[in-house]
């Protein structure tokens, strides 16, 4: 239990610490319950350390702690005390190969940039879009018949795609009569806004980018959800704060509804503005039972990712909490595996952590998140070899229970710029560590 609860306290915690301990003679373990408060001193993280090598050793049981709520206007400085603590099982799949695949190969002159990835109803029909250079001009996109394992060659695009930017993101979205369509994203047009472009024939042919209204952002919709039944859409992004005068490159997470399928969107909505933290790039993901909403946040200034809940299909959002710390990373992307379980794919920013700045997946449950649980295995997908430049990910979940997941990643050592690379995993691996026998 002790261990479990550790990292529940952590964001939570506020100075004049106190330990209180009560001894069990019979087995000489002691029971701990932690009274601390980490905010402006580091004393704290000293206990939590000896308190983790002691529970390590079998001398005592942490089984709770004693806190008091932190404003949110005062999360900086929690933040900045927050320590790291992973007990989980960790792989490294990214000396295999043989379940690696080259969608599209950086050379010394041209970086491929910022992939999404969307899988077809048919199961093996998915289109990767991507930009060239880091957030440079959108184009590129290509297609795999077979699930990720060939792809095409470059697929032909309106010329108007090239006059668009920054890691464009690409859905299947619904109507409000059911009527599907696939939609393209791009963070900016000619006129600094948001540009789409749509296609009606599952990608065989597409619209010209044009401005769908919702203004200047720093990325194009991030995520995209449906929502009261399918009826409407929720979408969400980052953009700089409005007049902002301090802060420089400051973020604020955004909404927008769509009541015609992705054609035409609201004025953004604020929903997240935490002055001291520049939280982006968010990801929505539905509980197992469809009645709340979870939104994974990347966070620039403390690089402690976060989360924030809502009830009300977005109406109104709880406030924000730390994800664990096994969470911690860039551009999250998520998917259930068939047996309810999660799977997250990222850039890995986790403070001391052994795979930090590489492309990883974390594997858990949805109430993970919420109680604060490090999850079942953290997993090294692919190799960075330009440090955190890597990462912004599309995932896909294969009818047989393969994932797909694709990143933007210097690839090997060398003069080749970044290359869009695709991975295939599955969880039954991972289980019964049969890794070397696909």
């Amino acid at each position: 239990m002790g261990r479990v609860l550790l990292p529940i306290l952590v964001l939570s915690l506020v100075f004049s610490s106190n330990i209180q301990v009560k001894s069990q003679a019979a087995h000489k373990v002691k029971n701990v319950i932690f009274d601390t408060d980490m905010w402006t001193n580091y004393d704290g993280m000293g206990e939590l350390v000896v308190l983790h090598a002691l529970e390590d050793q079998g001398e005592v049981d942490v089984l709770g702690t004693i806190f008091r709520k932190i404003p949110e206007a005062e999360m900086t400085e929690v933040i900045e005390n927050l320590m790291m603590h992973e007990p989980l099982k960790r792989l490294d799949l990214s000396d295999d190969t043989a379940r690696q695949v080259i969608v599209a190969r950086g050379t010394p002159e041209v970086y491929h940039g910022h992939p999404t990835t969307i899988l077809l109803p048919d199961g093996k029909t998915v289109y990767a879009v991507w930009s060239y250079d880091h957030g440079g001009v959108c184009g590129p996109m290509k297609k795999s018949c077979d699930g990720g394992k060939t792809w095409s060659k470059l697929l032909p695009v309106p010329e108007s795609w090239t006059r668009v930017k920054n890691c464009p993101s690409i859905y299947r979205l619904p109507d409000s009569a059911g009527n599907y369509r696939l939609f393209v994203f791009a963070g900016e047009g000619p006129d600094g806004g948001m540009y789409q472009s749509y296609s009606e024939d599952n990608g065989k042919t597409w619209s010209d980018m044009e401005s769908n209204g919702f203004g200047p952002a720093v990325m194009p919709f991030c995520t995209i959800e449906p929502i009261n039944g399918g009826k409407e859409l929720l979408a969400m992004t980052n953009i700089r704060r409005p007049g902002e005068k301090e802060e420089k490159r400051s973020n604020v997470v955004v909404q927008s509804i769509s009541k015609d399928g992705g054609f035409t969107w609201t004025s953004s909505e604020i929903v997240l503005d935490v002055k001291g933290l520049k939280p982006c790039e968010p990801e929505i993901v539905r509980s197992p039972d469809g009645e709340q909403l979870l939104c994974l946040i990347r966070e620039n200034e403390k690089r402690v990712s976060l989360y924030m809940t809502s009830n009300n299909e977005g109406k109104t959002w709880s406030e924000i909490k730390p994800l664990p710390y096994t969470v911690n990373g860039d551009r999250h992307k998520a998917k259930y595996a068939p047996d309810g379980r999660l799977v997250i794919v990222f850039r890995d920013t986790g403070i001391n952590s052994p795979t930090r700045d590489h492309f990883v997946a974390w594997v858990g449950h949805y109430e993970d998140l919420l109680n604060n649980d490090p999850g079942e295995y953290k997993v090294k997908l692919l190799h960075s070899y330009k440090g955190a430049d890597c990462g912004y990910p599309g995932l896909e979940l294969l009818p047989d229970g393969t994932f797909l997941a694709t990143t933007y990643i210097k690839y090997r050592k060398g003069k080749e710029k970044n290359s869009v690379v695709a991975t295939h995993f599955s969880l039954d691996e991972f289980d019964h560590e049969n890794l070397n026998k696909r």
